[in-house]
């Protein structure tokens, strides 16, 4: 099925809701789909809060019709997805598995026949297995990789989708992943992580060429952002905020945007960073995502701490029940703040993720979440005031469309506009989803 894809405009403005390929597929051993290091980080004793996987997950690789026609039901534009790498490269590598490349197939077509723009994620954490035996993103050859296998995809679905996005949140893998340990795929590698950092960044701007080569899809970049705030007026929390924002920030974005790491990471850029790497990263940007969830309070570290800086809880506002702070001007803030720190790099802006967990305990029928509600107002409210300063935001997604296996936390947090019954797999539109489909149709008027 070939068709006209509907795309982002000057003019248009995208309403969605995404998801994430590990956390709602399932369909874990089916059609020839390889291990990820999910599949392997999971089988780890006491690292899932709840002892899940997302081996079954939603199901969704076979109910992926019942997921669409939700999808379809809150009006939406446009549904943000990823795709499984080892679905397509079993082994991260060599040619396409065609069972994988025909369920996405399937997908795609889905969305088109319901009104729905696909835009496709390639990389959301689930890194074939095999090549994390071979060293995973600390090695160069990952990024080489992710190229090839960017090149499939978009040659299969490269006339249909409706924009890509190569990786999401290289910050919060390369961090939680590589520095702490808490996500896939489990290691403690502190500062040293930044080759995870580059190699994604690598990966990134080569796929971007593979992408550009068979389909004329704009190309985004996803991160997880977040401004910074000093826990206080002294030198050394001013100095530790300014090396978090390095880090999350504009680790992330400069290499992309300007073509050059933030001077604070010069030390850790020195032996990684090879000639010719920031010329392929800098390639021009079609729109960047940006996932939202909370502003960051930093302050100097203390005694033997071997990061620059610390965080700190902000204060005095309401708390998801993820204990994340709930600050809708924090978004705000973050798109002028990228506005004015970028300038005319800066491309259009999607919001590709922003949400809110409760726990599922408080959230019986008829499973009216009013703290969502509330969640989604103020933060769309947010990007409606700085659309209104002139910064040019062209989409907002949901997280997420239903409840998932949330990483590390398994699914104790619950994000859904729908409600998932774990037992049965029923799926239960909250009061939040009416909420989002009502505020879809009204738009920006």
């Amino acid at each position: 099925m070939s068709t006209a894809v509907n795309r982002p405009g000057p003019d248009d403005f995208w309403w969605g809701v995404a998801t994430a390929a590990y956390q709602i597929e399932g369909g874990a051993r089916e059609d020839g789909r390889g291990r990820s290091i999910w599949d392997t980080f999971c089988e780890r004793l006491g690292v899932i809060a709840d002892g899940s996987s997302g081996a079954v997950a939603c199901d969704s690789y076979h109910r992926w019709t019942e997921d669409l026609d939700l999808v379809a039901g809150l009006g939406a534009d446009a549904y943000r997805f990823s795709i499984a790498w080892p679905r397509i490269q079993p082994d991260g590598r060599g040619p396409a598995n065609p069972a994988g490349l025909a369920y996405y197939d399937r997908l795609v077509d889905g969305m088109l026949e319901r009104g729905v723009a696909p835009v496709a994620t390639l990389f959301h954490w689930d890194l074939p297995q095999a090549l994390q035996d071979d060293g995973g993103w600390m090695e160069r050859g990952t990024a080489e990789r992710f190229a090839e296998y960017a090149a499939l995809v978009a040659d299969a679905l490269g006339d249909r989708v409706a924009a890509w996005c190569t990786l999401n949140e290289p910050f919060v893998h390369m961090g939680f992943g590589y520095a702490f340990g808490i996500h896939a795929p489990g290691e403690a590698r502190m500062l040293d992580a930044f080759a995870a950092g580059h190699h994604q960044l690598l990966g990134h701007g080569l796929a971007t060429s593979a992408l550009r080569t068979a389909s004329d899809a704009p190309v985004a970049l996803v991160n997880n952002c977040t401004p910074v705030e000093a826990a206080s007026d002294s030198d050394e929390d001013g100095t530790a905020a300014a090396a978090y924002d390095a880090f999350h920030n504009g680790m992330f974005l400069d290499p992309v945007l300007l073509g050059r790491y933030p001077d604070a990471l010069a030390a850790l850029a020195d032996g990684v960073v090879r000639d010719g790497d920031l010329t392929t990263i800098a390639q021009p940007l079609d729109l960047l995502g940006i996932n939202y969830y909370n502003p960051t309070r930093i302050a100097a570290p203390e005694g033997d701490d071997p990061l620059p800086f610390a965080i700190v809880p902000i204060e005095g506002v309401p708390r998801t029940g993820f204990d994340w702070p709930v600050v809708p001007s924090g978004l705000t803030d973050l798109l002028v703040g990228l506005r004015d720190r970028y300038g005319a790099a800066l491309p259009p802006i999607l919001v590709t993720e922003n949400g809110c967990a409760y726990p599922d305990g408080a959230d019986a029928p008829p499973y009216d979440d009013v703290e969502r509600i509330g969640f989604l107002d103020g933060h769309i409210a947010a990007v409606g005031a700085a659309r209104e300063v002139g910064v040019d935001v062209r989409g907002y997604f949901c997280w997420s469309l239903l409840d998932n296996f949330e990483w590390a936390e398994g699914f104790t947090q619950r994000f859904g506009l729908v409600h998932l019954d774990l037992a049965t797999q029923d799926r239960t539109p909250r009061a939040s989803y009416g909420w989002y489909r009502d505020r879809i149709a009204r738009a920006w008027s």
